[in-house]
């Protein structure tokens, strides 16, 4: 393992041919294995991640003693990539193998989605051209970037509150992407039930999205990695605004969460930037969330089952050293409509306001791939009817490896 990373950091790209074999294998950098037949028929680049974590949430933010601990391996990932026949007609394929990161949680049980979720991505595309690209399958929804972002090369340990309530995703269907230097649009049509589901309705989602460019394309794909490791020597800035409608969608999030009583219609929507220039990054975004009818429940009215209607934002700014030293601080809100926090025909409901203040140290030893991150957490809670507002602190130690 040494010497892979060893010449991997040394940006060699190594190529051994066995006698009788007919493949090739290649490593690169924080690229993983792969593997590309001698006649060019197919390939496949092998990729692995684990995050290993290790946290505490305080009783209060007067009381430092433990109300809970987080010891776990939070994500495990196998990662396929590559192409069939020609370069133009490519794959992905992800597997998700740790419990939290299956969704195995009856908190999340539904009856579109009964079973454990192995499978994140398993989607087909084919690219006529360099700058347009079309897939059928499984994947990330062209949603907030910060979701689009993948949660190996993020930052914090976590994505922020506002994603955890707001985001929309992965989805199966169909998806179209089109690139120029200054633009980027992207546009999905799928089922609005989620991954891995065993039905769908009539109601179908409908996602969209633009990304303005105003300085040019980012150094690789610099505009969805969380911090500036490519240190742009140029300003870097993108500008996005995705807008998605869930047309009778049946479970909290749409595309995630329990099951609704009844089905509803909601849009979510999203805009959001990021600027990186010499080691800075920022990053901000704004969500919204409008059910048509947030409040779903059962025929005696008894029990309740409810979408967050409301907004979120949230901003983070980083510095990254040249020792691959980053210091990082993030501030997130949630806040829930009066439709969900006090409505009088539903007085049971009461949706709180989230607040989160965030430190992160993070030292790359690897880029994204190897890396070790610390991150202080003060969260507040509102409630909003009340007027009453409460406070913890909480801890994070995590390590990712990959490759």
């Amino acid at each position: 393992m040494k010497a892979l990373v060893f010449l991997a950091s040394l940006g060699i790209t190594a190529s051994i041919s066995a006698q009788k074999s007919d493949l090739q294998i290649l490593t690169k950098a924080q690229k993983g294995i792969e593997f590309v037949a001698k006649d060019s028929l197919f390939s496949m680049r092998v990729q692995f991640r684990m995050q290993n974590r290790a946290a505490m949430v305080t009783r209060s933010d007067e009381d430092f003693s433990a109300e809970s601990y987080e010891f776990r391996v939070r994500r495990l990932r196998l990662k396929l990539e590559g192409f069939v026949y020609s370069p133009k007609l490519s794959y992905k394929v992800q597997l998700a193998f740790s419990r939290g990161d299956m969704d195995w949680d009856m908190t999340q049980s539904s009856t579109v989605n009964t079973s454990v979720n192995i499978v994140r991505d398993a989607v087909i595309y084919y690219e006529p051209i360099s700058s347009l690209k079309f897939g059928f399958g499984q994947t990330k929804l062209p949603g907030n970037r910060q979701r689009v972002v993948s949660s190996g090369d993020q930052q914090f340990a976590d994505r922020s509150i506002v994603n955890a309530t707001f985001n929309i995703d992965r989805d199966f269907g169909f998806f179209g992407a089109y690139s120029r230097n200054y633009f980027n649009v992207q546009g999905a049509l799928t089922s609005g039930e989620g991954r891995n589901t065993n039905q769908s309705n009539s109601g179908l989602s409908y996602t969209g999205r633009v990304e303005l460019l105003p300085f040019g394309k980012f150094t690789g794909r610099n505009d969805y990695v969380e911090g500036d490791l490519e240190r742009e020597q140029k300003p870097k800035l993108s500008i996005g605004g995705t807008y998605n409608f869930n047309d009778d969608a049946v479970r909290l999030g749409g595309q995630l969460g329990k099951d609704l009583y009844t089905k509803t219609d909601f849009t979510t929507i999203a805009l959001d930037a990021v600027f990186k220039y010499k080691g800075f990054a920022f990053y901000g975004e704004f969500m919204q969330r409008g059910a048509k009818n947030p409040i779903t429940y059962n025929s005696d009215t008894t029990k309740t089952s409810t979408v967050v209607d409301g907004f979120g934002y949230n901003a983070q700014l980083s510095y990254l050293f040249k020792s691959n030293w980053e210091i990082a601080a993030r501030y997130s809100e949630v806040s829930p409509s009066a439709a969900v926090f006090n409505n009088q025909d539903f007085l049971m409901v009461n949706e709180k306001k989230n607040q989160h203040i965030q430190i992160g140290v993070t030292k790359y030893l690897y880029g994204h791939r190897v890396k070790v991150q610390g991150n202080l957490v003060y969260q507040l809670t509102t409630d909003q009817r009340a007027n009453t507002t409460t406070g913890k602190y909480a801890a994070i130690f995590q390590i990712e490896l990959g490759i």
